[in-house]
């Protein structure tokens, strides 16, 4: 496996799943700081002394696909604390039966680099619980 992929399917529309992934602060803990919405918008997710990534986001085609470029980062649980440079966290959204299918991948967390079993469990929770109770319920596990 080259890179972490998590699929799901949902009854909401393709613009209505890509407005929730958007919504970063609404499906993903830790601080965000900066805008999550447009290309070239820039912004940090912060876990204090345990994760920090900067993204830019580098597409953005409304309902239909957005992707995030880590353009710097720090993983204190692992040797290689820049493990997530280079990689690229994308959201691919096809309607499908008057729903939307949501494809997940971090591109490039390759199942070789050391924090892929965390990253991975902790990519399910995220895409799989937190993000598909936002996208469906409009409150995901993380909504304050």
């Amino acid at each position: 496996m080259n890179d972490i992929t998590k699929t799901f399917t949902v009854e909401q529309t393709p613009l209505q799943v890509f407005d929730a992934i958007n919504d970063v602060r609404s499906w993903w803990s830790g601080q965000i700081v900066g805008n999550t919405a447009a290309v070239g918008d820039v912004w940090f997710y912060l876990v204090p002394d345990i994760h920090f990534s900067k993204q830019e986001i580098t597409e953005s085609l409304p309902g239909r696909r957005i992707a995030w470029s880590v353009t710097d980062g720090y993983l204190a649980f692992v040797d290689d604390k820049e493990e997530w440079i280079g990689t690229t966290i994308t959201f691919d959204l096809t309607e499908v039966d008057g729903g939307t299918q949501v494809v997940f991948t971090h591109v490039g967390l390759a199942r070789e680099v050391e924090c892929f079993e965390v990253c991975d469990a902790a990519w399910s929770d995220y895409v799989l619980g937190s993000l598909r109770r936002r996208i469906h319920e409009r409150t995901g596990a993380l909504m304050r």
